[in-house]
């Protein structure tokens, strides 16, 4: 039967709905990895109830850590697999994952620090802090954990229906509580450490989904640790504080006298504002990255809080409304002493420039005083060479004129009819004059000289 005459043959590839693709260009030697970056660490599902703990240690004596090394944790995380029997994490990894019956755990290396989260598929509804996900941990090996640690929690997630109350479960003078993602769970806390070192949260959920729920948890821990880890900024921001009071009262007074300062006082008030410039720039480089950072990890724990989308619950406070409260003073005096910082130096900068131009207009009137002398000793120089030549003239003309009368002389003995005297007296005149005409000109041939020799140096 013949095809109709719109029909086309198509080729199997065609017909199986395949199609030539162009080969594909060069890509950037980062390109997958970057691209895989917002994969390499998803949040966790988790169901209600369960019990989760989450640890955030910093690096030895508070040190930043090298995010691009495993570090010791990875080796402590590999000692904990091999006890249980598990495999561990692959060579040179920053994160890592494992299931290990009755709980899991996650493994985190940042920037500054490392964390540890684990899961456990329960919680107590009469109790939900007293046995937390973390106790299912070897005492021992969490006892030989290297690093400090900065932060820690433990999160209780139930039913909501399970709890007609929370209040009981925590601080009421620092309670806070809000619903989360429009309704869907309720998160309580008091942001207090309790015995145990540990800050609590409670998450009641209602109808959510594992994923949902997940994600809630992730932004409590979040917001504890990044919290924690901005705060580490604000002690160095008291003392630094302590240090600017200082600087700044200083150099108020170095200012004040630069109205009435002496010239004499300039090398002074040189080196007092250079030991003050050196002061600031050593307190910029001991503070710059902690306040940068505190800066970053503040920006995340508002990023966070607004990601909750919490509501309010009568007579409670929510828990972004008390980190806006307490927390963001704090953040906000970190940054006002930054700014300080930054103002004191460029106060400093302008002190010394206003100094520098005091010692520049005293120089240039010195130089100008020097100037002024040495243009009068020339003076007086060119009056001295002059008396010098005039006595020069009369004393060669003394001289020649002797030399005159001794010729004459000579020549009177010889039989000449030669007066000396006259001779001597008539010669004292043409000889003045040639003696003189002698000196013009070799000072004038010395003139020439110095003036050929300044030209070429311009030249």
């Amino acid at each position: 039967m013949q095809k109709p005459s719109h029909q086309k043959d198509s080729s199997p590839g065609e017909a199986d709905g395949a199609r030539d693709f162009p080969q594909p260009m060069r890509s950037h030697p980062e390109r997958f990895a970057l691209q895989n970056e917002i994969h390499a660490r998803p949040r966790l599902a988790v169901a209600s109830p369960q019990s989760v703990s989450h640890i955030a240690l910093l690096g030895p004596e508070g040190q930043a850590v090298d995010p691009t090394h495993p570090g010791s944790l990875y080796a402590a995380i590999g000692r904990l697999c091999e006890r249980l029997g598990r495999p561990g994490p692959p060579p040179g990894v920053r994160h890592f994952f494992g299931d290990f019956g009755s709980f899991r755990l996650k493994w985190e290396r940042h920037g500054e620090f490392d964390d540890l989260t684990v899961y456990r598929d329960d919680c107590s509804a009469a109790a939900p802090f007293a046995d937390p996900a973390l106790s299912a941990l070897p005492a021992d090996w969490l006892a030989s954990l290297p690093g400090q640690q900065i932060a820690g929690l433990h999160v209780a997630v139930l039913p909501a229906e399970t709890r007609e109350s929370f209040a009981d479960l925590f601080d009421r003078e620092s309670l806070t509580a809000a619903t989360l993602a429009d309704g869907a769970a309720t998160a309580c806390t008091d942001f207090r450490v309790g015995p145990d070192g540990f800050t609590r949260f409670l998450l009641l959920t209602r109808d959510t989904s594992r994923t949902l729920t997940g994600r809630e948890v992730q932004r409590l821990i979040e917001i504890e640790v990044y919290r924690m880890m901005a705060m580490l900024a604000f002690p160095l921001a008291r003392r630094t504080a302590g240090e600017l009071d200082a600087v700044e009262r200083e150099l108020s007074e170095l200012v004040a006298r630069l109205e009435t300062a002496e010239a004499t006082d300039e090398p002074a008030l040189l080196r007092q504002i250079t030991r003050l410039a050196a002061t600031v720039e050593r307190i910029a480089g001991t503070t710059g990255f902690r306040f940068a950072a505190a800066r970053a990890y503040h920006a995340i724990v508002q990023q966070r809080g607004a990601g909750l989308r919490d509501g309010r619950l009568p007579g409670l406070q929510t828990p972004t409304g008390f980190l806006e409260r307490r927390f963001g003073p704090a953040m906000a005096f970190c940054e006002s002493v930054a700014r300080r910082v930054d103002a004191t130096a460029e106060r400093i900068a302008r002190a010394s420039a206003l100094l520098r131009t005091r010692v520049d207009i005293e120089r240039e009137r010195q130089n100008q005083e020097l100037l002024a002398a040495m243009n009068r000793r020339a003076r007086l120089q060119l009056n001295l060479q002059q008396t010098v030549e005039g006595l020069s003239v009369a004393a060669i003309t003394y001289y020649a004129v002797g030399l005159v009368g001794y010729i004459a002389k000579a020549a009177k003995a010889g039989g000449w009819p030669v007066d000396p005297d006259l001779a001597a007296g008539l010669s004292v005149v043409p000889i003045a004059i040639a003696v003189a005409l002698g000196i013009r000109h070799i000072r004038e041939g010395i003139r020439r000289r110095l003036g050929s020799g300044a030209a070429g140096n311009h030249d």
